[in-house]
């Protein structure tokens, strides 16, 4: 059956509800969003005259509940107009609207008699065939259906989301016992290629798969930090990015869930599944009640593990509390000679070996740690889930780990690391020692391409299910044609070359750019097209900076010279290429990594995809062709000079205050994208997989090389001179530095085309030659070489 799904009704307009109905509404659906009537007025609105029955107060609680998501940081949209596909409502009021719903989604209170009161009114009005899904975090799906018709229970199921849902990709689906196939696979599609979500069938078991693991690794952190005397700030410093887990780590991803939410769910297990093997661990720990009598909950009350208050200098400072003494104390930093050794480790798997081989106490975390998450983790198949890739998929997309607790065990070592946890006491479930004895070394493994996992019940290996649906890059090794130092040239299949680098950030130095001139050239001899995309957190952070000063600071312009022309002839290799390039990028995608994507025939990127020209901020301007090609587009504006002159001014901001756009939907507004030819992938596993059928497409189109511009109208000094006196205003008014006022002046030479008398068409060499020009100038100068140098030991630009 094909199902359409162009209108959600959400009851329920809580942090969740009112972000889930976000989330629908930036894909482009319409949304009602309902939520009680408030039972007394505000002073605001007895003060106004109003009363109980007017629409504004009757709808106040949705309207506010709405309004703070939209102004709510990080942004729970993707560009703010998406509020106009939102209606809102009351549930006494408007319920009987639902029944123009393709999807009612309930995300009330957390209590069974108020979902099953709800469920019951829901039914009066929705039509037959229409779904009904419940955002529970826990409750049993089996229990809510009760009482409800047949066809009622045959399209509800839970669908429980993960908080924020735009950027935790997390979607579980538990089916009810009544709950037809059909409408399972559909919500997992729908969820996958739609919403952009990694969707976990789960069985209707407590707190289903990610809050039943998750929660157990908080606890089992806080029972291996009370057993080594380890501290809040230790414990955040050993549980972040350097295991793979979220910058929050283990006490700052507590505060802003709030302590007394994961303490909700850690009292509620050991009642729920009394045969759990681990429930005494499910104890809440003293200083865990002591906060939720202080109402120390974190985020939500303004302090918990970490509090914010002004120092004596006026200063905001984060103050950590200190378990022992239950006090508030400056942040204090322990050196860990196994986190000195590990950090310097890119990939995740090898640091994660020297982690958990680790000395010192840091060393005892991490395998107490593990061992306890490894133990709980075996013996919850196939309780929680048949399938040992559920559990990884749930804890990746719904906690941010980077790599799984089973992904984690082969890392380590399955065997290794098993016979260590028997010498320590600790019972692993026999099926593991069944894989080992059978020869089976690993829980995962690729074969042809394709990436498989161990299967209890059959006791082999069994292909992913879906994995047809995604390309990754980093299981086709088997698949490389060409490689050197950082990159790799893959064939994806069909006659498609994909480009991939793995550099620190990704960044973008000599060796990536030989590899652009090689992908493209290859392409051209043996294939229909080229897809460039990387794995890891991030597209590209941009050019290598690092080279940049190197070269600047020694003087070495020539090198500088021939180093830039290399970066701009790639780009145009792109650009003027006899096959179609597509580019898909991913989360950070700044500077250099932007003007690949500007030089791509089309660009398929993540919906996280965060894009921009940066270079002003490290005291340079775009000099990869990011400069000309806004040029360029500013001259493809077909409309009157003088609007023309507006969008050329559009462009300069942009690119002269460094704007990043926060989603690839808002680098449509930004003139990075362009409708018409550039798209989106809501789910960033499938980009790679979009992108080769984009170039495909672009193939058999007929795609044709294009021919290298001579057309480009400049405005020369008359857009030069609006341009200089918006620099000076900024100037005067103290907004920017003299040395940003020097750069900025230097990009609107090179967008306004130089010193010319009048507008002038222009070839796009010519544009390369004064972009480039400017670059290496601004290199030669003593603070730009003092921002530079501030990027690489900081991190940040230097404001001078």
């Amino acid at each position: 059956m094909n199902r359409s799904i162009r209108k959600v009704a959400v009851i329920g307009s809580g942090v969740m509800g009112s972000r889930i109905a976000c989330h629908f509404a930036g894909i482009g659906v319409q949304v009602l969003l309902l939520d009680i009537v408030p039972g007394t007025l505000t002073e605001a609105e007895t003060a106004k005259g109003l009363t109980l029955d007017n629409k504004a107060v009757r709808n106040r609680i949705v309207n506010d509940a709405l309004q703070a998501t939209l102004k709510s940081k990080p942004s729970a949209v993707y560009t703010k107009d998406v509020a106009r596909n939102i209606t809102t409502g009351n549930i006494t009021d408007d319920l009987q609207q639902i029944a123009s719903c393709d999807w009612i989604i309930e995300v009330v209170v957390e209590r069974l008699e108020v979902k099953q009161q709800l469920f019951a009114e829901v039914e009066k009005y929705r039509k037959p065939g229409t779904l009904v899904t419940t955002n529970t975090s826990g409750i049993p799906i089996r229990l809510m259906s009760e009482g409800r018709s047949e066809d009622f229970r045959q399209h509800f199921c839970g669908t429980h989301f993960f908080n924020p849902p735009r950027y935790l990709r997390l979607l579980e689906i538990i089916p009810g016992p009544d709950t037809k196939q059909e409408v399972l696979d559909m919500l997992a599609d729908y969820g996958s290629r739609f919403l952009g979500k990694t969707t976990v069938l789960c069985k209707d078991t407590p707190a289903f798969i990610a809050n039943r693991v998750g929660v157990f690794g908080f606890m089992a952190v806080f029972k291996v930090m009370q057993e080594l005397g380890l501290t809040v700030d230790d414990i955040d410093a050993l549980t972040g990015p350097v295991m793979g887990r979220p910058k929050s780590a283990t006490f700052r991803t507590g505060d802003v869930v709030g302590l007394d939410t994961l303490a909700l769910v850690a009292k509620a297990l050991p009642a729920n599944v009394p045969n759990d093997e681990a429930k005494d661990i499910f104890a809440i720990p003293a200083f865990v009640e002591t906060m939720l009598a202080n109402k120390w909950l974190g985020d939500k009350t303004g302090q918990g593990f970490y509090k914010k208050e002004k120092g004596a200098d006026g200063e905001k400072q984060i103050l950590t509390l200190d378990l022992a003494t239950m006090q508030y104390r400056p942040k204090v930093k322990n050196k860990f000679a196994t986190i000195d050794a590990a950090k310097p480790i890119e990939d995740l798997a090898q640091r994660l070996k020297v982690l958990y081989s680790g000395a010192d106490k840091a060393g005892e975390f991490y395998k107490k740690f593990h061992h306890l998450l490894f133990a709980y983790i075996s013996n919850r198949i196939p309780e929680i889930s048949d399938e040992l890739y559920k559990i990884d998929d749930a804890l990746k997309a719904g906690f941010g780990w980077e790599i799984g607790a089973f992904e984690s065990w082969d890392a380590l070592g399955v065997q290794k690391v098993a016979d260590k946890m028997k010498a320590a006491g600790m019972a692993i479930a026999p099926w593991v020692d069944e894989m080992i004895a059978a020869g089976c070394k690993t829980f995962y493994r690729t074969q042809n391409g394709q990436r498989q996992y161990y299967d209890i019940a059959t006791k082999a290996y069994k292909t992913i299910p879906g994995a047809d649906t995604f390309i990754i890059l980093e299981q086709l090794s088997d698949k490389v044609v060409w490689k050197n130092a950082t990159c790799r040239i893959t064939d994806i299949g069909d006659d498609v070359l994909a480009l991939s680098w793995n550099t620190k950030m990704n960044t973008i130095g000599g060796e990536v750019l030989e590899a652009t001139m090689r992908a493209v050239n290859m392409a051209e001899e043996k294939a229909k097209g080229l897809v460039i995309a990387n794995s890891g957190a991030n597209f590209s952070a941009g050019a290598n900076v690092g080279l940049i000063f190197m070269y600047a600071v020694e003087q070495e312009y020539d090198e500088l010279d021939l180093a830039i022309r290399m970066f701009q002839s790639a780009t145009m290799r792109l650009r003027y290429s006899s096959i179609p390039v597509v580019v898909a990028p991913h989360g950070m995608t700044l500077g250099g990594g932007c003007e690949m994507c500007l030089h791509a025939d089309a660009v398929q990127a993540a919906a996280e995809s965060y894009i921009g020209l940066v270079e002003v901020g490290v005291g340079l301007i775009p000099g990869g062709g990011g400069s000309k090609e806004m040029a360029l587009r500013a001259s493809d504006r077909n409309i009157k000079e003088d609007i023309e002159t507006n969008y050329l001014q559009q462009l300069f901001i942009n690119v002269g205050t460094a704007k990043v756009s926060t989603s690839a939907h808002e680098a449509f507004d930004n003139f990075i994208l362009r409708k018409g030819y550039d798209n989106i992938s809501m789910n960033v596993d499938r980009r790679v997989a979009d992108a080769k059928r984009k170039a495909l497409a672009l193939w058999e189109s007929g795609y044709t090389q294009p021919t290298p511009r001579q057309d480009i109208k400049v405005q020369g000094r008359g857009g030069l001179g609006g341009l200089l006196s918006g620099i000076h205003g900024m100037w005067r008014g103290k907004y920017i530095s003299d040395h940003d006022r020097h750069i900025a002046e230097k990009l609107a030479y090179v967008m306004c085309g130089g010193d010319l008398s009048q507008p002038t068409l222009v070839s796009e060499q010519y544009l390369l030659d004064i972009e480039r020009e400017a670059f290496l100038s601004l290199c030669g100068e003593r603070k730009t070489l003092e921002r530079l140098q501030s990027i690489i030991t900081t991190g940040k630009p230097l404001r001078n």
